[in-house]
């Protein structure tokens, strides 16, 4: 039973990490995309959850939603997929150094216009960061931080370091603040490793062949 345990609390954490790879909240979420087209209500919360986005006490009052106000929820979902169907559009042209066509960048300005709220200085680890807090009217209020995040990386333009992943089977986006720019993997406790690992395999292979 302890070892279950185990094995379901390492699934779960490596889930999380594969989430939150990327280093820009919008491209994360634009990443959620992967190996499921579809969104659901509980994973759109989980996602805010592990960003940072709502405590676990407030992700606990947002899922019962999708039953006591399940027209709300169906409203804000379609946005929500929507944003991501736009976010991966746009992120691909950045990374091809392609233009961005403006309807694209429509469902961003959707959510910047509805969604109220404040600039904010907050200390994380002793270093001060500008966040935007949103105010917390209906259930719009919770792409407002993607919004805004989708809308920084866009005004850094051709500046924006956005990558994918040289795994050809992720594929992942992220934003490259490594020193020297050359970052090839998502993660490299993901996807990083895994090419190690392979790498390390296909010289033992050859070694023994050749002897």
């Amino acid at each position: 039973m302890c070892i279950i345990t185990c094995l379901e609390v390492c699934t779960g954490y490596m889930a999380r990490l594969a989430r939150l790879v990327a280093g820009r909240l919008a491209l994360d979420f634009a990443n959620s995309a992967r190996g499921n087209e579809d969104l659901s209500w509980d994973e759109f919360v989980s996602f805010l959850m592990d960003a940072g986005l709502v405590s676990e006490e407030r992700a606990a009052r947002l899922r019962p939603l999708v039953y006591t106000e399940a027209q709300a929820v169906d409203s804000v979902l379609w946005r929500i997929l929507r944003l991501r169907e736009s976010l991966r559009a746009i992120f691909s042209n950045l990374v091809e150094g392609e233009p961005i066509p403006p309807s694209w960048v429509e469902p961003i300005n959707e959510i910047l216009r509805i969604t109220e709220g404040h600039d904010e200085l907050v200390s994380y680890k002793g270093v001060w960061s500008l966040d935007f807090v949103a105010r917390e009217n209906g259930l719009d209020w919770l792409l407002a931080a993607l919004a805004r995040s989708a809308a920084e990386l866009l005004v850094e333009g051709p500046r924006a370091r956005i990558r994918r992943c040289a795994n050809p089977s992720c594929r992942l986006f992220f934003y490259d603040d490594s020193r020297t720019h050359r970052r090839r993997w998502c993660s490299m406790a993901l996807c990083g490793n895994r090419h190690k690992v392979a790498a390390f395999l296909r010289r033992r292979t050859a070694r023994r062949r050749e002897s």
